[in-house]
């Protein structure tokens, strides 16, 4: 809906309310990309991460992605949440019994942690400190409170009582290139070629544009498989026996 918007006037945006997860947000400014627009998705979550100072959450980490055309090449693809880490590196390390940074949680009471046991039982820092915390305000507002569906402590967890909507909110926003000034796609490949250019520190083979890591690590686990932590696989080996699966 956002693209046809785009193609009709220039520039489209689209909210959605009483939403649930999904999934990931690349893939949804990508489908803009790859129709030679600008594409951004956003979604709010249930609060995870504290006001600076605060000890109580009330912002998600909310996830953002902007995917811009590229003539002959994949899109230049941002994907990022607005904590400094996932939940689930926390939670890989609880498991392989390791510490954390103190950048990536707090405990319950809102002092910063190295302890993964203490860090899911309290909260997550938002990357950047005070930017990552009001980017996430900002996607609430844009989501949420801009499309009439939950915001704030109105967004619940997805999966802690399924009897009980998630109630999240999505925004998506595409822009038609050719509506402003001529030639873009020429400018953002000069661009491209710029940053790919440019000279790197002692020890770093290249720079990369966002988003060209993981699509060239997903190339590389389409051909050669998918590299799991030991951890993991070990997980999943047990649930096998326990299931009496092969």
């Amino acid at each position: 809906m956002a693209v046809g918007k785009a193609r009709a006037h220039g520039i489209g945006a689209v909210s959605v309310r009483h939403a649930f997860h999904f999934g990931d947000a690349f893939r949804y400014a990508a489908t803009a990309a790859a129709d030679g627009l600008i594409g951004l998705a956003a979604a709010n979550t249930r609060p995870l991460m504290p006001a600076p100072g605060g000890a109580l959450p009330v912002v998600g980490n909310n996830p953002l992605a902007i995917a811009v055309p590229l003539p002959g090449r994949p899109p230049i693809v941002l994907d990022m949440a607005l904590s400094e880490a996932a939940l689930g590196k926390i939670r890989l390390a609880k498991q392989e019994g390791r510490d954390i940074p103190a950048t990536w949680a707090t405990d319950a009471d809102g002092q910063p942690t190295t302890d993964p046991t203490l860090a899911l039982a309290g909260m997550l820092l938002p990357t950047g400190g005070p930017k990552g915390y009001g980017l996430a305000l900002m996607i609430d507002v844009l989501t949420g409170a801009l499309s009439g569906g939950g915001f704030g402590s109105g967004v619940r967890g997805l999966y802690s009582d399924t009897a009980v909507p998630n109630d999240c909110a999505h925004f998506f926003l595409a822009i038609d290139p050719d509506a402003f000034d001529p030639g873009f796609a020429d400018r953002t490949r000069r661009l491209a070629e710029e940053i790919e250019a440019a000279p790197t520190r002692p020890g770093v083979d290249r720079v990369y544009l966002p988003g060209q890591l993981e699509q060239e690590r997903s190339e590389s686990a389409l051909r050669d498989g998918v590299r799991l932590d030991g951890s993991v696989l070990a997980a999943l080996h047990n649930t096998a026996e326990n299931l009496g699966v092969g």
